[in-house]
């Protein structure tokens, strides 16, 4: 699932997907429709064709969660049970996207008001959905904001468990059509009209049309997306393995399928063939907040399997390639080059994760050595946070000024009595022109060198030294200690553990 865990038995779920708990299968679209090309709080069309795919998929989905109301859940439904005040402004792609998955659950919020709908059957299957509305937390009508209920997972029923029906049973409220229509309606109606919705993937920029001869030239989008299509050699469409090589290096579906997209820049993806050297995204230097930056929360590229504990301003997250266990980083939220050039109220959040991180590691006899190589070509800022034994602190300082000797300059060092006045003093040392580098060390000492625009300096020099006090020469490159996905969840597991009790954000 993407997303990740805020606390204790609360989960964001970003975008969309589909998740096992407790048995259950759970589908989800976060966020409203995107009208203006807004990023944040939004789905975008590739969360939906995500959704379309997981309908494909055998089995039946019991927990379908949406930000946004169905348009037309209210059709055929008993008009004493509609709630008084139910506005219009509901999500037509919701409605969609609830025929095409047929869940046995169908729970949204948004309106702020409660309403459970009489259940309502399928088209092409035997089981029923119902639809929970629920109003807001602590509304001042009391309306039910909180619906317990107890299902059992559909694939442990029976045939005949999953296909019983209530007598208030109705029909689907997505196939009512009102009887009166002008003949241009009609007319519209008809060259609009949505097909079986196994045809969905081959034009998902248009409405869906009827399959037709002739679209042999079109590409499977099951297949290019995911590598396989359930319906094999019956598919009418193309299962090219050169389209699926480019899918994977990022390239956009609706560019391959049809040599355009009408998204344009508001598209993830890319928009030409790449080479084989190209499968990891560019990270373009100077940018604003990226599509393409891993460390964007909003980005489809985000690692949120990485994350540990989210703030307002910041969030920490293990580091790619740990240089020793409990290796992390301070990530600020905001696509910002540095943590200096953060809004000075962002500060307190910033030195309660660092206080946090000292804590958790004196428990252990560690000490954590915080430093952050600020470019002036810098994209997204991390502040990296490596934790050595306390017995080895008094070297840190020394071991530094070694590795500067050896690359030809000198540390500025000073001493503080808080990490706040450190950071106030740092930055009163940005100035936009030059880049700089500083690392503070045990004992409240800063460690600060400002980097000339023709001086070689290594992006790595911090980790690389850290790296030689700590005789492992074999990590100071990243790529020596990488991990596979599941490991890297098991290690943040194991993490967040073992800091819950120091997690300012718990």
């Amino acid at each position: 699932m993407d997303g990740f865990k805020v606390c204790h038995n609360l989960y964001w779920l970003k975008g969309s997907g589909k998740f096992p708990l407790f048995g259950l299968s759970v589908a989800y679209l976060s966020g409203r429709k995107s009208s203006s090309g807004q990023q944040f709080g939004n789905y975008t069309e590739d969360d939906v064709d995500a959704l379309r795919a997981i309908a494909e998929e055998p089995g039946v989905v019991d927990l379908f969660l949406t930000n946004e109301w169905p348009n037309g859940v209210t059709n055929r439904a008993a008009d004493s049970d509609i709630p008084a005040g139910l506005s219009d402004g509901s999500d037509s792609t919701v409605s969609e996207l609830v025929q095409e998955i047929k869940p046995r659950y169908h729970i949204a919020g948004t309106k702020g008001i409660y309403y459970a709908r009489e259940p309502y059957s399928n088209v092409d299957a035997v089981h029923v959905t119902r639809f929970i509305g629920l109003a807001s937390v602590g509304n001042r009508d009391k309306q039910k904001f909180i619906h317990a209920i107890s299902p059992t997972p559909a694939s442990t029923m029976s045939s005949t468990e999953i296909a019983m029906k209530t007598t208030n049973t109705t029909l689907s409220p997505y196939t009512f059509k009102e009887k009166r229509t002008s003949p241009m309606d009609s007319a519209k109606r008809s060259s609009d009209s949505i097909s079986d919705p196994q045809y969905w993937r081959y034009d998902v920029a248009q409405k869906r049309q009827k399959h037709e001869a002739g679209h042999g030239d079109k590409l499977c989008f099951k297949f290019v997306s995911s590598g396989s299509c359930p319906r094999g050699e019956k598919c009418n469409f193309q299962h090219d393995t050169d389209a699926r090589e480019q899918c994977m290096r990022g390239v956009c579906f609706d560019f391959l399928n049809k040599g355009k997209c009408e998204r344009g820049p508001d598209c993830n993806f890319k928009h030409s063939l790449q080479d084989e050297g190209n499968r990891l995204p560019s990270r373009r230097p100077g940018s604003g907040r990226s599509k393409e930056c891993w460390f964007c929360l909003s980005s489809p590229n985000v690692e949120s399997h990485l994350i540990i504990s989210i703030g307002e301003n910041y969030y920490l997250a293990l580091a790619k390639g740990p240089l020793v266990e409990d290796h992390v980083l301070i990530i600020p939220v905001e696509h910002m080059p540095s943590t200096l050039s953060m809004p000075p109220e962002s500060e307190i959040e910033l030195s309660r994760f660092q206080n946090s991180l000292r804590s958790y590691c004196k428990s252990q006899e560690k000490e954590f050595i915080f430093f952050e190589w600020v470019s002036i070509r810098g994209t997204h800022a991390n502040l990296q946070a490596i934790p050595i034994p306390s017995s080895k602190a008094i070297m840190v300082e020394k071991v530094f000024n070694l590795a500067a000797q050896k690359l030809g300059f000198e540390f500025v060092a000073k001493k503080f009595d808080s990490i706040s006045d450190g950071r106030k003093f740092l930055k009163t040392q940005i100035d936009g022109d030059s880049s700089l580098f500083y690392a503070q060390i045990p004992g409240g000492t800063i460690l600060l060198h400002h980097v000339e625009e023709k001086e070689k300096f290594p992006a790595q020099f911090g980790r690389e030294v850290l790296a030689g006090l700590l005789n492992m020469a074999d990590n100071a490159d990243w790529r020596n200690r990488k991990h596979s996905k599941d490991e890297e969840k098991e290690i943040v597991e194991d993490f967040k553990s073992r800091f819950q009790e120091y997690d300012p954000n718990c």
